[in-house]
């Protein structure tokens, strides 16, 4: 796994834009990256794959122990949800997607699962779309990627179409967020490419009628997909209708995707998986016997927050406004690091099988939503 450079399109911008990708650029420097890239091998994407699946495995079975045992005290999810996380789990309310990231030590060949982003993960667009085509353009001939995530979405939401509730599936995001409605607008094509009626409404139009839930035409919202927390919505003025709404609408991603979206999760599956080789050691309350370790905020995201240390000492930091819910303590890992900076892999999971990677790297060794996108293609 190695970056190679390439001669970059001195039209890459407009390239991108003409296929909907308005967002290659954050404040003058570029998010993504066109001129270089990640060249992989097959047991590079062999190891990534299996890996995704095992640890999704392993997800499932830890939300099955959360909930038999009534291990919530650590994840600080109001009470009132607690129910309607059970009920979903119990009625198999159905998962789309989530994003594993990785840390990959080349030296040792051992990847690290770093968290899971299992309730609104984002780069979507780029790794199943852009990246795809920035591959038939500077590689048109046979050239591979480990990504079938546009087939994999199609065919999840063909499968889901007979589960859904009503006619229409609303799709969701907050106003004048345009990564987060790129995203959205290209999971409700692929829904669209499955047969499915679509509508899209801002989480902030959403409407209350008395006894549903409604769009801006006052249609009543039975089946959405949501591209905003959960554990934002269970703050919202209206969020005791979610667990009040007598037509039960059917929200996806499900609300016991809110026990794998926080970082709760992990010393949980280190406690039921302990020495997992894909797992770091994780702890609620302190470091335990860890010299060298991070402090994340169990709700904190793109960074925010983090302290990182080494023999105990914090070396290095993020700032941010997370932390009131509590921390976890990982195992400091092991990244990969190339001349141009830090990276993670980022490995998909769609209809409960693994199905692409992404690349982002930064400057120091956090992820933060100033990472760079960097492509990849597969070493034959």
């Amino acid at each position: 796994m190695q970056i190679k450079t390439l001669r970059i399109d001195p039209q890459w911008q407009s390239r991108l834009e003409s296929i909907g990708y308005g967002y290659h650029t954050l404040d003058g420097i570029p998010y993504w990256v066109d001129d270089y890239y990640y060249e992989i091998r097959n047991r590079d994407a062999d190891l990534i794959y299996n890996a995704t699946n095992e640890l999704w495995q392993m997800c499932i079975d830890a939300v099955e122990y959360i909930i038999k045992n009534k291990r919530y005290q650590h994840f600080h999810i109001p009470p009132f949800m607690i129910p309607h996380i059970e009920r979903t789990w119990n009625d198999d309310e159905p998962s789309i997607y989530g994003r594993f990231d990785f840390a990959y030590d080349s030296v040792h060949g051992e990847l690290k699962m770093l968290e899971f982003n299992a309730d609104t993960p984002t780069s979507l667009f780029e790794t199943s779309i852009v990246q795809w085509y920035w591959k038939n353009h500077y590689f048109p001939q046979l050239t591979d990627q480990f990504n079938s995530v546009h087939e994999r979405l199609i065919q999840s939401w063909v499968e889901l179409k007979p589960y859904l509730k009503g006619d229409i599936l609303h799709f969701s995001c907050a106003k004048e967020t345009l990564e987060d409605l790129t995203n959205v607008e290209y999971l409700r094509d692929t829904a669209l490419q499955a047969g499915i009626e679509t509508k899209l409404i801002y989480i902030d139009d959403i409407g209350w009628a008395g006894n549903s839930f409604v769009d801006l035409e006052g249609e009543p919202i039975l089946s959405i997909f949501k591209l905003y927390p959960w554990e934002w919505m269970a703050r919202e003025e209206f969020a005791v209708h979610i667990i009040n709404d007598p037509n039960q609408a059917q929200w996806i991603e499900p609300s016991w995707k809110m026990l794998l979206s926080n970082k709760a999760i992990l010393p949980i599956l280190w406690e039921l998986f302990p020495n997992h080789p894909h797992l770091l050691a994780a702890y609620v309350n302190g470091p335990a016997h860890l010299k060298h370790f991070v402090k994340k905020p169990i709700l904190s995201r793109e960074g925010a927050n983090i302290e990182m240390y080494y023999d105990k000492q914090m070396i290095y930091h993020t700032e941010g406004e997370y932390g009131e819910e509590g921390y976890i303590y990982q195992e400091l890992a092991n990244l990969h690091r190339e001349d141009t900076g830090f990276s993670i892999i980022g490995s998909w999971i769609i209809g409960q099988e693994a199905c692409g990677i992404s690349f982002r790297e930064s400057d120091m060794p956090i992820t933060t939503d100033q990472s760079r996108f960097i492509p990849h293609i597969i070493l034959h």
